[in-house]
């Protein structure tokens, strides 16, 4: 697998590689890795790590080298069936430059809807050419490689509007279940100061202005009449905090509204899915919305928009709501249903059960399937 970004750096594309990883080895496809440096990771057996720099303004993330990461995808490609792009930007390039070098099957997972997200970083620009902009870079790169997998049905229909004519693989990022049933709620609200009956809503994400985190603060001020005392845990980073803390401000519930910036995978994010009663998730441009299944498995029951990926999890699924795309309706269905104990309870077995319609197993013997399938076709010129 090749990306322009992975683990420290935390977002949906380092978990997804991650959770496959770990879990195609039980289905006998060993995966090695070309993803950046970011500052002194410690050595580890099928990890390359490649050296880049800090970008302006966004020092979460990494611009490689386009020489160094096309050398050292090129030998890494050496003992590889099939090389599987993970990102669009010089991972991508040295991905399939690689692979023409090698006579390799190449795919590549489409992880964002970038002509949604755009407008949030390029405003100068009119938001119908970038849109046009993202659909011919899509299309373009998609139609490079043997075959494209997407995480949701929805994001199937998207690349297929834009014109992609490779061949489509919907296959989901999985969650290894048992790990999110092991955290401790208790623990985590001693330690944040949060008493052991206030009711909490939480959002886990990038705090970024494509997550709409604003409709959630709009709804809370909804979900107070039903609830007065809930408490809505925001629990990530990004460039959008200071934009939101001002509207938090402006709508009088900064005191039902917690900052908690960054928190570790392997521990505190595990007790902080714990020690919510409700995730509440109003992202419009998700193409699956893999913290939605984090919370099920955890046992958290869900009110999200169902929008793109997203409706893939939320739809006919016990212990999910997906109300109307409106702040108030939304804001309602969270205050009942944290007004109510015992039937968030219900709701929270319901959702371990959905969860468990997504098992990171089940995923990753749909990739390995998938990839033998991919690598028989190229042998066989079909």
């Amino acid at each position: 697998m090749v990306s322009d970004v992975y683990f420290p750096r935390v977002n949906g594309v380092s978990t997804s590689m991650q959770t496959f990883r770990s879990a195609l080895a039980g289905h006998d496809v060993q995966v090695d890795l070309v993803v950046p440096r970011y500052d002194d990771e410690a050595e580890s057996a099928g990890i390359v790590r490649v050296p880049g720099r800090k970008l302006p303004n966004d020092p979460e993330d990494r611009l490689v080298s386009w020489r160094r990461m096309h050398q050292a995808v090129s030998a890494a490609a050496a003992g590889c069936d099939l090389i599987h792009i993970q990102t669009p930007f010089v991972a991508h390039y040295a991905g399939v430059a690689a692979a023409r070098a090698h006579k390799l099957p190449v795919v590549v997972t489409y992880h964002t809807l970038f002509e949604e997200y755009l407008q949030h970083y390029v405003p100068v620009l009119p938001p119908t050419w970038l849109r046009g902009l993202a659909r011919r870079f899509s299309r373009r790169q998609c139609n490079a490689v043997d075959a494209v997998v997407v995480p949701s049905s929805a994001m199937a229909g998207r690349l297929t509007a834009y014109g992609v004519t490779s061949s489509l693989a919907m296959v989901p990022t999985g969650i290894p279940l048992a790990r999110f049933a092991r955290g401790d709620g208790a623990a985590f609200r001693t330690a944040h100061g949060i008493g052991p009956d206030r009711p909490v809503a939480l959002f886990v994400g990038r705090v970024a202005h494509e997550k709409n985190i604003g409709f959630l603060l709009e709804a809370l001020v909804h979900a107070r009449r039903r609830c007065p005392d809930v408490l809505l845990l925001i629990a990530g980073e990004g460039p959008a905090q200071s934009d939101l803390g001002q509207q938090a401000a402006w709508l009088g519930i900064t005191d039902a509204v917690r900052f908690i910036g960054y928190l570790d995978r392997e521990r505190e994010l595990l007790d902080c899915y714990a020690a919510a009663d409700l995730f509440v998730f109003s992202s419009r441009t998700e193409t699956q919305g893999l913290v939605l299944l984090e919370a099920l498995a955890s046992g958290l029951p869900v009110v999200a928009l169902a929008a793109m990926g997203t409706a893939d999890i939320l739809i006919d699924a016990p212990g999910c709501h997906a109300p109307p795309d409106d702040a108030e309706a939304f804001g309602h269905v969270i205050g009942d249903l944290l007004a109510d104990r015992a039937g968030c309870q219900l709701l929270a077995d319901q959702a371990r059960q959905t969860a468990s319609r997504w098992s990171d197993i089940t995923m990753a013997r749909q990739l390995a399937q998938f990839y033998r399938q991919t690598i028989a076709r190229r042998a066989t010129g079909s």
